[in-house]
């Protein structure tokens, strides 16, 4: 970092440290660490959580999704949706002005209908090559461009290709943020580091690799009880990388928030239980919620599947490895009881349709598991498991329950991207995985086993193939009562694990450690960082 840029980072801590203003506000900065780094902050790229988690502080779409996943208004104050499915329209708010840019020639620049339709278009330019266009495969295209119609500054209009439940929750993540078409243009590729948006903070200063600092946005539409938001001055992200450093200054009070927890210090913070340890009690508040991540054994039963000898057979061996599994003691002795044991199907807990007492699904049962490899000549087998580095630990964990069965497992352990492209092509008997939900819906984890999603196309890894499933899982976007879906998400979920493709082994749940004078800060089972609320209690003005 040169003079001059050091000079400015000092001043803005300063400025951060000793401005005031009206009592209605928080003069305070809220600090987090980003040890995976960011590298953009064009929503078009919010792939991930640490950029989709900068982006949702400096951009709005449509919809969002509050703190149980629910669909609500943002940008859009409400919207209809056609009888058959296939219309949505949205009826904007009028008050609502992006961040001061210079491409904007010192006016002030209200949002407009057709800002979605530009922002929504952008991803059909293969030179931008944005990983987020799938989430517009559903819309109706026409003479090459999305069916997306700004009926007037306030009325937008999508057309889809067929009717599908999950629109609006994809259209509550950051991919589809607004942005100005004069701004994109005028930056050009350095959009990505000079954003601008409609968001609670607008972007201030950025030393990649070092810090990023975003301010209050003073002009933000959002009112709670009488009072404008945001509550905090500034959001500040540090970009230490080492994270046993970033867990001191979390310690020390020099960070607010931390997420997760490394396996290095998960037995400092957490007792066996997966409670808080005493001596941090009163200054540290534990979050847990679940997480819509489902992790999992998958087992390739392509035709070429080579598990077992025959269809029977290989369902038997994959039945007896479910039930040979004690989840509840792996999560306690190698999770700190992290998680939610699993006994269902691959919906996980927190979204509609899981329900491990009505899904079919499996506990351990040692006898059980036992008389299945009797009955089908199964002592002996070996099974090949196909892992990380990170997961070891897990499958070792495995492999020693299974060995009491009889059941000889050999444990491969490989780069990420090596299993990533052999399981997509089929080359991997065996591998454990995970799936995060992209939206939150049922249908995003069901999508696994629909026969034409069969990879490398899609992300149909076990190559199940079942056409009632399939059947069942095209009517269900049929569906528009949510109630009536969620148990057709239930029966396929049960009509998967009696095939048994995957072992569930645990859904996730989502750690949060919070110093006890951050009030506001609300979690969610998508890990989502919501600041608009966040104050400090104890700088609170008078």
């Amino acid at each position: 970092m040169d003079l001059f840029k050091k000079l400015i980072f000092i001043a803005l801590i300063l400025f951060f440290g000793t401005s005031c203003r009206d009592n209605d506000s928080i003069n305070e900065v809220f600090r987090y660490n980003e040890n995976a780094g960011i590298l953009t902050l064009d929503p078009a790229f919010a792939k991930d959580l640490p950029h989709i988690w900068a982006c949702n502080q400096l951009y709005n779409g449509l919809v969002e999704l509050d703190s149980s996943m629910m669909v609500k208004p943002s940008l859009a104050k409400r919207w209809i949706v056609s009888k058959d499915g296939l219309t949505y329209t949205f009826y904007l708010r009028n008050d609502v002005t992006f961040h001061d840019h210079p491409a904007f020639n010192g006016q002030t620049r209200k949002l407009e209908a057709g800002d979605f339709v530009y922002s929504f278009n952008r991803f059909l330019d293969e030179k931008l090559a944005s990983p987020g266009i799938w989430i517009f495969n559903q819309v109706k295209r026409k003479d090459d461009v999305l069916d997306i119609t700004a009926l007037d500054d306030t009325t937008l209009q999508i057309q889809l290709i067929r009717p599908f439940p999950a629109f609006l929750s994809l259209l509550g993540m950051a991919y589809a943020s607004a942005v100005p078409k004069e701004v994109v243009l005028q930056e050009g590729n350095d959009f990505r580091r000079n954003p601008c948006g409609t968001g609670p903070f607008y972007f201030k200063y950025w030393e990649e690799g070092v810090r990023l600092v975003l301010r209050r946005n003073q002009d933000y539409f959002e009112i709670e009880d009488g009072k404008h938001l945001p509550f905090l001055e500034a959001v500040s992200v540090s970009f230490l990388t080492d994270r046993q450093t970033a867990f001191m200054e979390f310690i020390k009070g020099n960070l607010d928030f931390m997420s997760g927890i490394d396996a290095r210090y998960k037995d400092e913070l957490l007792t066996r239980q997966g409670m808080l340890r005493s001596k941090y009690q009163s200054r540290i508040k534990l979050q847990r919620e679940p997480f819509l991540n489902t992790e999992y054994l998958g087992f390739f039963i392509g035709a070429d599947s080579r598990a077992a000898q025959s269809p029977q057979k290989q369902k038997a061996l994959r039945q007896a490895i479910n039930y040979g599994i004690d989840r509840e003691k792996m999560l306690k002795y190698l999770r700190n009881n992290i998680g939610v044991p699993g006994h269902g199907g691959m919906i996980p807990k927190g979204l509609p349709g899981y329900d491990y007492s009505q899904t079919i699904g499996y506990r351990y049962d040692y006898e059980r598991a036992k008389k299945l490899i009797e009955i089908n000549n199964l002592k002996g087998a070996v099974i090949k498991v196909s892992v990380t580095a990170d997961y070891v630990d897990l499958v070792k964990y495995v492999q020693s329950q299974l060995d009491q069965l009889g059941l000889e497992v050999r444990v491969e352990v490989m780069p990420t991207a090596t299993l990533r492209e052999m399981r997509a092509f089929g080359k991997l008997d065996v591998f454990r995985a995970s799936w995060v939900a992209d939206y939150p819906d049922g249908e995003n984890y069901l999508s696994l086993f629909y026969h034409p999603n069969q990879s490398p196309a899609g992300p149909n890894y076990t190559h199940f193939n079942d056409k009632n499933f399939d059947r069942m899982f095209e009517a269900s976007y049929e569906e528009t009562d949510p109630q009536k879906r969620a148990e057709q998400y239930r029966q396929m979920d049960s009509m998967v694990m009696e095939q048994a493709p995957v072992v569930v082994l645990y859904y996730d749940e989502v750690l949060r450690f919070i110093h006890k004078n951050i009030k506001g800060l609300a979690g969610n089972p998508s890990n989502q960082l919501d600041l608009k609320r966040v104050y400090k209690q104890d700088l609170l003005a008078e």
